[in-house]
C-alpha cells in the first residue's frame, strides 16, 4: 500500500505514521530524513542536497523529487510506503504523479487529517505545557508564533494537495480532531481493503 499523509501540523500525522509503520511493517518516507541520510551517504543527489542545504537555501522540488525517487528504489519500499512531509505543494504532487508513472505504480490513498486552526494552536500551546511540567524540552515547533507561521504555510501551499488526489479516488478525509484512537480507526479502516 501507498500512502500520503496529509494535514496541518499538530494533526497528528506523525503519531498515525508510527502507528502505521509498526502495524503494517512498511516505511515512512520523511523527506527531512531521506534529504539528511542522502547527504551523509554522498549520493549525487545528496551531494546537491549538501550544497543547497550548506548555503541556506531551500532545498528546490527537483532534489526533494530526485531523493524520494531513489528511495522508493530501495528494497523496504517494494510493498508499500507512508509519505511524510511529501508532496507539499501541487508542484511537487505532480512530479510524484510522473515519478510513480514511471514506476508502474500510483498513490492508493492521500488521507488528510482535518483540523480546527484554533484548536491546533491551542493543541500545541497544551502540548509545550505538558512537556514543560514533565521536564522534557519543548520541541521548537511547539512555539506557538513558530507554529502558527507552520500553519499559514500549509493553509498556503499544502491544503491544495488533497484534492488534487480527488479525480483519482485516492483522496481520504479523517477527522484529525477525534481521539488518537479514533484516528487511527478511521485509518485503518481506509487501508484495510488495500492490503
Amino acid at each position: 500500500m501507498r500512502l500520503i499523509l496529509l494535514g496541518p501540523p499538530g494533526a497528528g500525522k506523525g503519531t498515525q505514521a508510527t502507528r502505521l509503520v509498526e502495524k503494517y511493517g512498511i516505511p515512512q518516507l520523511s523527506t527531512g530524513d531521506m534529504l539528511r541520510a542522502a547527504v551523509a551517504a554522498g549520493t549525487p543527489i545528496g551531494l546537491k542536497a549538501k550544497a543547497v542545504m550548506e548555503s541556506g537555501a531551500l532545498v528546490s522540488d527537483d532534489i526533494v523529487a530526485g531523493i524520494i525517487d531513489e528511495r522508493l528504489d530501495q528494497p523496504d519500499a517494494k510493498k508499500g510506503f507512508i509519505l511524510d512531509g511529501f508532496p507539499r505543494t501541487l508542484a511537487q504532487a505532480a512530479a510524484l504523479d510522473r515519478m510513480l508513472a514511471r514506476k508502474g505504480l500510483k498513490i492508493d490513498a492521500a488521507i488528510e487529517l482535518k483540523a480546527d486552526a484554533e484548536k491546533l494552536v491551542a493543541r500545541i500551546v497544551n502540548r509545550a505545557a505538558e512537556a514543560k511540567a514533565a521536564g522534557r524540552a519543548v520541541r521548537k515547533d511547539d512555539d506557538p508564533e513558530v507554529f502558527k507561521t507552520r500553519l499559514a504555510a500549509y493553509l498556503r501551499d499544502t491544503a491544495a494537495v488533497t484534492p488534487h488526489y480527488a479525480p483519482k479516488g485516492a483522496q481520504r478525509l479523517v477527522d484529525g480532531m477525534a481521539s488518537i484512537a479514533a484516528v487511527a480507526g478511521a485509518i485503518d479502516a481506509i487501508v484495510a481493503p488495500l492490503e
